[in-house]
């Protein structure tokens, strides 16, 4: 690639933040020249200002960039917004009407009847909602919540091959989930709580929107009931999933095993630089998958599935696992923003052909 994409980070210091960061300091299409924080790390080289939590160094080019406030004019088109709840609404607004592409992870436009809430092999076609979108040369593009994002990946091949009428979830969520400084340890040790505020209705409402149709004015929702209930574990990364799901049709074991295998999007199509090669990976062993042993699968960019079994209540059931802070937040935002440039939705701004990475 001759000029690589110009990017920046909103919310850089933050643990999402971070992650991105580490994402994209060596991307082979990005090229990291912004990172904002609050008034109080602003006008700070990055290096000072955050407190870096990450397991690989901090590459010295990225600590050297000066933090700036998150107000336009920024000099990076393309912004990955990892900025908390309470600002990120207006902001995000404010920046793509000044004609910033935003790749948001936060909650704040996901349910926007003109907002794409995208998990990119599930459903890179609703992209094009984007262009209903009035911020001019801007746009708003949304990474659903982390544990929304394994449930969606694990239901998309039941409902391409069998149809899916009812969903139970219960999910056991790492602690990376709540962020920094996250939960106190005297809450979470030798204990399970069974509360993660919103999170339940976030998975019930974002599944039924991302698994929905593209239709002339917007996304018609999936037809199907879930039922979610979110616990927070002691667990450093890695959101494990129980789920029990009814289908349309009856279906052998086998046949939902092949769907799994053959499961696979446009990331893989288009070989973009963050896509694993196999999206579902399926586990054969009894125990598994399970947080320290498969959340890294795929560069931590694959839903591992195992424990599939018939369900005496619903039709079948199974255990699923995705990195929360990886798939889940900062690696399926830059992956979003890799199906985004790669199929051109942003004027302006192009990338190589498919399989390209160099």
């Amino acid at each position: 690639m001759s000029e690589k994409i110009p990017v920046g980070v909103l919310g850089a210091t933050g643990s999402v933040g971070q992650r991105f960061v580490t994402l994209l300091a060596e991307h082979p299409w990005f090229d990291l020249v912004l990172l904002t924080g609050s008034t109080r790390s602003a006008g700070m080289p990055y290096g000072e200002a955050v407190n870096w939590m990450q397991a690989t160094p901090l590459p010295p080019r990225v600590a050297a960039i000066t933090v700036q406030q998150s107000m336009p004019p920024l000099p990076a088109r393309m912004l990955f917004s990892a900025l908390g709840g309470e600002v990120a609404g207006p902001l995000e607004t404010e920046l793509a009407r000044a004609g910033h592409v935003i790749i948001s992870n936060a909650s704040s436009h996901r349910m926007d009847p003109d907002v794409p809430l995208i998990v990119p092999e599930v459903n890179a076609d609703h992209l094009e909602l984007a262009r209903r979108q009035s911020f001019g040369d801007g746009a708003i593009f949304t990474n659903p919540n982390c544990s929304t994002i394994g449930l969606a990946m694990a239901l998309k091949p039941l409902m391409n091959v069998f149809g899916v009428q009812e969903v139970l979830c219960v999910t056991m969520q790492a602690l990376s989930g709540a962020g920094v400084p996250g939960v106190p340890s005297l809450a979470i040790m030798d204990n399970v709580i069974p509360f993660i505020d919103g999170e339940e209705e976030k998975v019930e409402s974002e599944a039924a929107k991302i698994l929905g149709t593209l239709r002339g004015d917007g996304i018609v929702p999936a037809e199907l009931t879930i039922s979610a209930q979110c616990n927070r574990v002691a667990v450093l990364d890695g959101h494990t999933e129980c789920v029990s799901v009814r289908l349309s049709r009856p279906a052998e074991l086998e046949e939902i095993k092949e769907s799994f295998h053959r499961f696979s999007g446009e990331p893989q199509r288009l070989r973009l630089p963050s896509a694993p090669s196999r999206p579902i990976h399926l586990c054969e062993q009894p125990d598994r998958p399970q947080p320290r042993l498969d959340r890294d699968t795929g560069g931590g960019m694959t839903v591992s599935i195992g424990r599939l079994r018939p369900c005496p209540i619903l039709d079948v059931k199974f255990v699923c696992l995705s990195h929360n802070t990886l798939r889940g937040a900062a690696g399926g935002a830059v992956l979003l923003a890799e199906l985004l440039a790669a199929k051109d939705m942003m004027a302006g701004i192009t990338v190589p052909g498919p399989g390209d990475g160099s």
